[in-house]
């Protein structure tokens, strides 16, 4: 049975798991109901500060994992939240109770972004029933591990660069004319991106291909007064591994890096906090390495 613990107990950091049972899911995304242990999500000890309040955040793939995190993190700032998802109602429903819970508004829009008239809705429902869209966050990704690139097929890189990296442009250019000096844009990468991975090519492409897309997009929109910036997760404990890796990749998953585990969700959020207040007012076109360790060029 899955663990359905979902917060912080305020344990030291090297309590958290450093390895995790054998597990698997059959489909991407995959849901979080079914992980064991349950991604932490929540921090109890963070306490929001009004940073972001009366704000509106769009989080793509706010149902799980670093998304359904930053939506807390957000809500306890102050910020309403808008949480496209794909087909995970029940974790989309999960982040909605969370964002209640600290007093914010949330609504859920289930569509399919790697189709731009998707990203078009997401928007509307933001202004519509919100007010309008002040932060965005593009977050949304799967990869389909494979030994040789001669084993990616026309159909899987199509649909890894349409989730990773083609749904980023969709998303911004629908929020685009709602954004305003101020608003920020976070586009989640990934170390792969600088580290590369054998077995993740087409992944680590697009994840290169967010980086390129923040820092032209930031150049792009500086004279707006819109910054634009990335964080780059190292190996996080989400859904996405367990419904891409194998059982046996899953028991040892993060132990590569210095620090010789995964992160939890609740340890990236803050970092999006930052990019999205006016903490970062003099950050644009930036990637925070968040990665337990590992030392990258950027």
């Amino acid at each position: 049975m899955a663990d359905t613990t979902n917060t912080y107990s305020g344990q030291q950091p090297a309590s958290l798991p450093d390895s995790f049972p054998r597990q698997q899911q059959n489909m991407q995304p995959g849901t979080q109901q079914e992980m064991n242990p349950k991604p932490i999500v929540d921090d109890p000890t963070y306490k929001g500060s009004d940073k972001m309040k009366g704000l509106v955040a769009i989080i793509t793939g706010g149902d799980s994992g670093i998304g359904q995190a930053v939506a807390v993190a957000f809500a306890k700032e102050g910020a309403d939240i808008v949480v496209p998802y794909y087909s995970e109602q029940t974790d989309a429903n999960e982040t909605v109770t969370m964002v209640q819970k600290f007093g914010r508004r949330c609504i859920t829009v289930q569509c399919d972004l790697k189709n731009e008239p998707s990203a078009q809705q997401v928007v509307d429902a933001a202004v519509n029933e919100l007010g309008g869209v002040d932060v965005l966050v593009n977050n949304i990704a799967v990869q389909y591990p494979q030994n040789s690139i001669k084993d990616i097929t026309a159909e899987q890189l199509c649909n890894t660069f349409s989730t990773n990296i083609i749904s980023y442009f969709y998303m911004t250019k629908a929020a685009l004319p709602h954004l305003k000096e101020g608003s920020s844009i976070i586009n989640t990468t990934s170390v792969t991106a600088y580290k590369g991975s054998p077995t993740l090519i087409d992944y680590s492409a697009t994840k290169g291909a967010v980086v390129s897309f923040t820092r032209s997009l930031a150049l792009s929109l500086a004279t707006s007064g819109i910054r634009v910036n990335a964080v780059a997760p190292g190996p996080v404990w989400t859904p996405l591994i367990t419904s891409s890796f194998s059982e046996q990749d899953v028991t040892k998953f993060g132990q590569d890096v210095p620090l010789e585990r995964a992160a939890q969700p609740f340890e990236i959020a803050p970092t999006y906090v930052y990019l999205a207040t006016n903490d970062s007012a003099y950050v644009t076109g930036q990637v925070l390495h968040v990665n337990g360790g590992v030392i990258t060029e950027s």
